[in-house]
């Protein structure tokens, strides 16, 4: 796996943690944990966790090249 990869497998297990946490128990622990829902460095791993989500949705679908096995399959 690559840093890349890892990295945003990390953080979408945070992110749906999250999500399950404010589902569960209305306990934001992102926010609780940086400040306020509304603090930049709050604001800033949500927006890193939308954009993890955005990287691994073109990884499932293979909108990136060479990265899904349809596309390798496509040039071999």
């Amino acid at each position: 796996m690559k840093p890349l990869e890892w990295i945003c497998a990390m953080l979408l297990v945070v992110g749906g943690l999250n999500w399950a946490m404010v589902g569960l128990f209305e306990m934001d622990m992102i926010a609780m944990a940086l400040g306020g829902s509304s603090a930049l460095l709050a604001k800033a791993v949500y927006a890193l966790v939308g954009m993890a989500a955005v990287y691994q949705m073109m990884n499932i679908f293979g909108i990136q090249k060479g990265s899904s096995t349809r596309s390798r399959a496509a040039h071999a």
